[in-house]
């Protein structure tokens, strides 16, 4: 699906810029031009298709779906499409602002950016011949408990009142009263009309938050392609109990989607670093990088950002100690 951007930086990178393959900086200078444009063009497509679909459907009444006494079923669906969405962190945001944009309630949406992120189908593939189905099975199990309890915990905190204001806006009149683009307006709008209501909230969206793409995922090109190789196995393979949160500290500044973060974990674990660990190090990687908080700071307040942040890091380091115990002989 996404073969084209890595043809295109290829292009780039080594064919217009003549950059050495296998280089430190070509290596940082690929996974830039290759994340970015997937990035924006997901930002682009997902937040105009979702947008139309608002234009064309009541949203007050799947909103209300997912909403109330569904909240807890809502957590879950949230969590399954995550699972079955093939993001890494930084290309889950654009799907984040439509659901905000749409009244969906932060928990659920929650839920759907810190799934995505640790579930993909390839990821599971790849898993599954690594580790066998007993673990790729509690991988999975983890990774969807995790985004269901950090959406129900910031739905019970009220978290919603740290989302940005222009978020929050957009959440407060999507919950309120219906729209021209809801209930039975929704229903005269031509596709005219339509599209330009698409076009408008993607456009101010895409303003907003473009800059931050470039910025963050900038900051995973660096420590992508200039990291030293066997650090993280010569530093945290000794099985200490600080190893875990040390790892989950080690893997913040990464930047990697779960497809890209298997190989890693097989040459962590054929290094002799325990699988607790190697899977903490490999979730802050994934869903608690450095490019996706700056990216997500144009939608949360530093209150909520923090709050994720912590939620993420102590998940993450009780998951490895969990995992490091004796009894889970994988």
């Amino acid at each position: 699906m996404f073969e084209i951007f890595t043809q295109f930086a290829d292009w780039l990178t080594y064919q217009q810029l003549s950059l050495s393959s296998g280089t430190k900086l070509a290596d940082a200078v690929h996974f830039f031009i290759e994340d970015t444009s997937k990035i924006m063009v997901l930002l682009i497509v997902m937040i105009y298709v979702i947008a139309l679909l608002r234009a064309s459907l009541n949203v007050e009444k799947v909103r209300s779906y997912l909403a109330g006494k569904r909240r807890l079923f809502g957590y879950f669906l949230g969590s399954v499409f995550g699972a079955i969405t093939p993001f890494c962190s930084c290309s889950s945001i654009p799907v984040f602002l439509g659901f905000t944009s749409a009244g969906i309630p932060l928990g659920i949406t929650m839920a759907f950016l810190i799934t995505s992120p640790l579930i993909n189908e390839i990821a599971i593939l790849l898993l599954v011949s690594l580790l066998g189905w007993k673990f790729t099975l509690l991988y999975i199990a983890v990774g969807m408990v995790i985004g269901m309890l950090s959406g129900w915990f910031l739905d019970v905190i009220g978290a919603e009142r740290w989302l940005q204001p222009f978020a929050a806006k957009a959440m407060k009149n999507s919950q309120g009263k219906p729209t021209p683009s809801q209930g039975e307006a929704a229903v005269k709008m031509t596709l005219s009309d339509r599209h330009a209501f698409a076009k408008g909230e993607m456009l101010e969206i895409v303003a907003r938050v473009w800059k931050w793409v470039f910025i963050g995922v900038g900051i995973g090109a660096a420590l992508h392609g200039f990291v030293p190789d066997g650090w993280i196995e010569a530093h945290l393979g000794q099985g200490q109990w600080w190893s875990v949160p040390a790892s989950v500290l080690v893997g913040i500044p990464l930047y990697s989607n779960a497809t890209g973060v298997i190989p890693i974990m097989e040459s962590l674990i054929k290094n002799g670093l325990p699988i607790g660990t190697t899977l903490a190090f490999c979730m802050s990687t994934v869903a608690a990088s450095v490019p996706e908080f700056v990216m997500l700071k144009q939608v949360m307040q530093w209150r909520l950002l923090s709050l994720l942040f912590a939620l993420l890091l102590t998940a993450f380091t009780l998951i490895g100690w969990i995992f490091n115990l004796s009894i889970w002989n994988f």
